[in-house]
């Protein structure tokens, strides 16, 4: 299945979220219907018109936006001199909530895949009042288990890799939060460091996305600028767990998944996911009452299969009222 056409939007801005950060925004679809908001992987993606094809443009207003130092956001990560200390998953939340406020949205639903199943999550259980469902793929949600899987772990898994991964930080620190280990180099003044950095950061986190036949490199790290603004953001919230435990009333996602016991929800995950096994949506399902798992038996941590199965979520969920 295809999905539906990505129709340009007709509506964008830039909405100042403060601390001197700028969201970039769009709305595309039927500007009466169903509103949704999508959030983007990362931490470091950006919204693109790939995510417009999971959602019917005639049921649903369409509403995207680049998080914090990513995409059209300003200022970005990739600056030589950036500050993330006002960028943290607390801030992103506030500031899906603030773009709500903004466009005079009630309630929407939640779409979200990788990161932005974490953000999504997050923000449901902080405003779950104003979250009408959630439809997640390839879900993760950000726990230091999660981490040290992809960043120590999936060295089982690819060795030789690992082992480049890891010898790109000094000898002093590889036994350490690898993550925060990148994190200081991302932030050298040595725009050589920098860039090298972030070269074997994307490097490995294209090897261990999936183990599906077929799978290929991310184009979009041949950029040196996306390359940069990724790999700061990446590992400036995995340097410090997603920064999660101070934001949720539970300390983790998976603790306060009963919070969301109203909202219905449909997960869709590869069995072949390396990055992120099928046992954290497993566990999410089970703690969160009313939810639906669905298991992809040929896909990895995105695949063919997804589009199907996303698109069967969000036609239901456009059928009941926001």
């Amino acid at each position: 299945m295809a999905g539906y056409p990505a129709g340009e939007p007709y509506e964008r801005g830039l909405l100042d979220v403060g601390d001197g950060h700028r969201v970039s925004w769009t709305v595309s679809g039927n500007p009466a219907g169903k509103p949704v908001v999508v959030v983007h992987g990362g931490p470091g993606g950006r919204a693109t018109p790939h995510w417009r094809s999971y959602l019917d443009p005639a049921r649903y207003r369409v509403v995207q936006f680049d998080q914090r130092g990513c995409g059209l956001s300003t200022p970005s990560a990739s600056e030589d001199v950036v500050d993330l200390s006002a960028n943290t998953t607390a801030h992103l939340v506030a500031d899906v909530e603030q773009l709500r406020e903004h466009l005079g949205v009630q309630r929407w639903m939640v779409l979200g895949a990788s990161w932005g199943s974490t953000l999504g999550l997050a923000y449901a259980q902080v405003h779950p009042q104003r979250v009408s469902e959630v439809v997640l793929f390839a879900v993760a949600t950000t726990t230091r288990r999660e981490i040290e899987w992809i960043t120590r772990d999936m060295g089982r898994v690819f060795p030789r890799e690992w082992e480049a991964f890891r010898d790109a930080v000094p000898a002093a620190e590889r036994e350490g939060n690898l993550p925060a280990a990148y994190s200081r180099l991302l932030r050298s003044p040595d725009p050589e460091v920098r860039q090298r950095a972030a070269a074997a950061w994307c490097a490995w986190e294209d090897v261990h996305v999936s183990l599906a036949p077929g799978h290929r490199p991310d184009p979009r790290y041949a950029d040196p600028a996306f390359r940069l603004a990724f790999a700061r953001l990446v590992t400036h919230y995995w340097a410090h767990d997603g920064f999660l435990a101070d934001l949720l009333p539970d300390g983790s996602l998976l603790a306060g998944a009963h919070r969301l016991a109203g909202v219905p929800a449909v997960l869709v995950h590869g069995r072949l996911d390396v990055s992120s096994p099928l046992d954290t949506a497993w566990q999410l399902h089970r703690a969160w009452p009313g939810s639906r798992l669905v298991v992809l038996e040929g896909d990895g941590h995105g695949g063919a299969g997804f589009t199907e199965h996303v698109v069967a979520a969000t036609d239901r969920f456009a059928r009941t009222p926001g």
